[in-house]
């Protein structure tokens, strides 16, 4: 029989992850992805009389995972409003912030959700349902080029031109609602080879639009700079390349675009230090594990100490 946390959602790079937070018993550490809680669990087993976690989660599903634990703080909002929320419980400061950016196997596996194509079901991919924007209103709303712009840029699909083209005409005609529907409009596009990874990037790209994700994920990088203590760590693990080109420029540079600001000898002025060169991926027997895991990376960072 399965646990509750397995059936909600298996933690990825768990103890990779953890050990990169180099956790005090007495810190103050933030979870702004708690999902199931796997990762949350992990962290409080470190944490003594002193220590706090608190954990972000906008998605109302979460809260049937919250730990009951006295250590333990959970918020309901999206993790751009970190600094917000850390203000409101009187938090100035944390030693460390975990960000596992992946979508759990609890929205891949509810149909109702419609984040995968394997169901049907309402094309709607929102992560907080009390959201405004759906997956539909995204594709029977935006013009051509909007649209075309959203699967190149958040789908990489090369093919993103036609794609929009025939969703546009198809829409003339109905209204595109369901997932099935929507299939039947852009299977035609892909090889049967290639046909599960488009598909993947598509769903991919409409869950990225829906979700404001890159805005978001920009935002909650830029307060965790601010509100991690020197010597704290930003323990992020990231699923596709856009999200890990963020993190990646962030670590190394201290801001998203990747421009590298130099002192009078040469140095980059960053507010990170990197704590592993080079990124993790999950490890062979992980990979047989937890097949979800494969496209992960883990990169940490440690705070600068202020001069």
């Amino acid at each position: 029989m399965k646990s509750e946390e397995t059936i909600y959602h298996i933690p990825v790079l768990l103890n990779e992850s953890v050990a990169g937070m180099n956790i005090l018993p007495n810190g103050t550490y933030v979870d702004v992805t708690f999902g199931g809680g796997g990762h949350s669990k992990e962290i409080l087993r470190h944490l003594g009389k002193g220590g706090r976690l608190i954990g972000f989660d906008q998605d109302a599903d979460a809260e049937n995972n919250i730990v009951d634990d006295s250590h333990f703080i959970f918020v309901r909002s999206n993790f751009r409003y970190l600094k917000n929320f850390l203000r409101y419980h009187n938090i100035e400061e944390v030693d460390g912030i975990l960000a596992d950016l992946g979508v759990s196997s609890h929205h891949f596996d509810d149909s109702e959700r419609g984040f995968s194509f394997r169901f049907d079901g309402e094309l709607d991919m929102r992560m907080n349902k009390r959201a405004g924007m759906t997956a539909a209103d995204v594709v029977n709303n935006y013009d051509e080029e909007k649209l075309a712009n959203v699967l190149y840029l958040y789908g990489e699909l090369k093919n993103s031109r036609k794609l929009a083209s025939a969703i546009v005409k198809e829409r003339a005609v109905k209204k595109i609602k369901t997932i099935e529907h929507f299939l039947t409009i852009i299977k035609p596009y892909f090889s049967r080879e290639r046909e599960k990874k488009e598909l993947a990037k598509v769903f991919q790209a409409l869950r990225i639009e829906v979700n404001h994700e890159m805005e978001a994920l920009q935002e909650m990088l830029l307060a965790a700079t601010e509100v991690l203590k020197p010597g704290g760590r930003l323990v992020v693990i990231t699923y596709h390349s856009l999200e890990d080109r963020m993190v990646k420029n962030l670590m190394k540079t201290g801001n998203i675009e990747g421009k590298q600001v130099q002192d009078f000898f040469g140095n980059v002025l960053t507010p990170y230090k990197l704590v592993n060169n080079k990124a993790i991926i999950p490890t062979q027997e992980e990979l047989e594990r937890n097949p979800r895991s494969r496209s992960a990376k883990l990169r940490i960072a440690m705070k600068k100490e202020e001069k």
